[in-house]
């Protein structure tokens, strides 16, 4: 028998009766009139594998509307005949909801972290999650992930911004964006809200790092050699200049990581940038190097121990205070011998590729750079003895 649909006329003058009553609008759904008053929207239906009849509750009118129940009802229909219970279902959305309501951006974060920390050198780990608890986790890390959007991200950057510190906006851009994207290929979310969100924000001028002129080197050795300076700074300067090393890496060096068989310099994966192992051949000036340092630090772990605290290294801007004390503020610091050396290898005409593997700068092609690490560690030796002999040459 067919039933005529109900009407908001009909539900809105429906009366209590000493028992509830229901008035059908067809397909299983329902409004029962209770007898206090209260009316209830009820869907009932066959279970689609016990074939059982159960109740489901839609919730109250008039706040849930009779069109409103008519667009849940034809959802729920959809489900029975894809084969899944309309309630299991309803419970399943209940408990999805409620643990996105506990996924919160910085949780999300210290998962993506764990991944994050393997494929980078400790220092810049380090970097890394303290940006982010310095200046987003106290706004927006207790905030849900569902709930992050561009414009509440977007606020919290602005002050830095203001600062006039695009760099640092231009790092958090890229870190949270990981973040989201991590949280899509792990299914905590459907998509990244916060994709573009960099370009709401100027782009930092990119700056070289203050470097020389090849034709000054022969200066700044001189220089090096009359300055008034700790010897193991100094020694420390040219050890950088000679490996063409960056800060970091060169302050940090340990005595096992010297092989003197093969002479080589290995520098493990946790203290380079990209957290891939560096191999560095040993000329007969950082050897020489080696045998100053050894009455000084052969008995400590680093090749240039702290004054304070001979069990750590230097201060990774030791080389820097130097070089502005020697009149070098403003015209070099110690990254700078990098690029002072890529010039002036590249203008002698050396390998490109043989340049850039002895900067240990990443090749994205997986299989020329393990090739690369093969292949080219002899070029590298002949052309790091070319550069120490070069600044020896400088020095005289």
């Amino acid at each position: 028998m067919a039933v005529t649909p109900l009407n908001n006329t009909q539900i809105k003058n429906s009366k209590p009766k000493d028992k509830e009553y229901n008035l059908s609008d067809g397909q299983g759904l329902s409004i029962r009139i209770m007898p206090n008053g209260g009316k209830y929207w009820i869907f009932n239906y066959t279970h689609p594998t016990l074939k059982k009849r159960r109740n489901l509750s839609l919730g109250p009118y008039p706040e849930m509307t009779l069109a409103k129940a008519r667009e849940i009802r034809s959802e729920y229909r959809e489900l029975i005949r894809n084969g899944i219970d309309p309630k299991t279902h309803k419970i399943d959305l209940k408990n999805n909801q409620y643990a996105a309501q506990q996924q919160t951006l910085k949780l999300t974060a210290e998962e993506w972290f764990k991944v994050k920390q393997t494929e980078v050198s400790a220092n810049y780990a380090e970097d890394v999650w303290n940006s982010l608890e310095l200046h987003i986790f106290p706004s927006i890390g207790n905030t849900p992930l569902i709930d992050i959007t561009a414009p509440k991200t977007i606020e919290v950057i602005k002050p830095i911004a203001a600062k006039g510190s695009l760099e640092t906006v231009k790092r958090l851009c890229q870190r949270l964006n990981e973040i989201m994207t991590y949280a899509v290929n792990t299914g905590l979310v459907h998509s990244n809200p916060l994709t573009g969100i960099k370009a709401a924000f100027a782009s930092p001028q990119k700056k070289s790092y203050a470097t020389l002129k090849p034709e000054e080197l022969g200066k700044l050795m001189k220089d090096i050699s009359y300055a008034s300076i700790k010897r193991t700074t100094r020694l420390l300067i040219e050890w950088q200049l000679h490996t063409m090393t960056r800060p970091s890496e060169a302050v940090g060096a340990k005595w096992e990581e010297i092989d003197f068989d093969k002479e080589l310099w290995i520098i493990p994966a946790e203290r380079m940038k990209k957290n891939l192992e560096h191999r560095i051949p040993l000329t007969p000036q950082t050897l020489s190097i080696l045998d100053m340092l050894k009455p000084i630090s052969a008995h400590r772990e680093h090749l240039f121990p702290a004054d304070r605290n001979p069990r750590s290294h230097m201060n990774e801007q030791s080389a820097n205070a130097a070089l502005k004390r020697m009149g070098y503020g403003g015209k070099l610091v110690a990254h700078g011998m990098r690029a002072l050396a890529s010039t002036t290898l590249n203008e002698e005409g050396f390998d490109p590729d043989v340049i850039e593997a002895a900067l240990a700068h990443l090749d994205k092609n997986e299989v020329r750079r393990a090739y690369n690490r093969a292949e080219y560690i002899e070029k590298r030796r002949e052309m790091m003895c070319w550069w120490s002999n070069h600044i020896e040459k400088a020095n005289s």
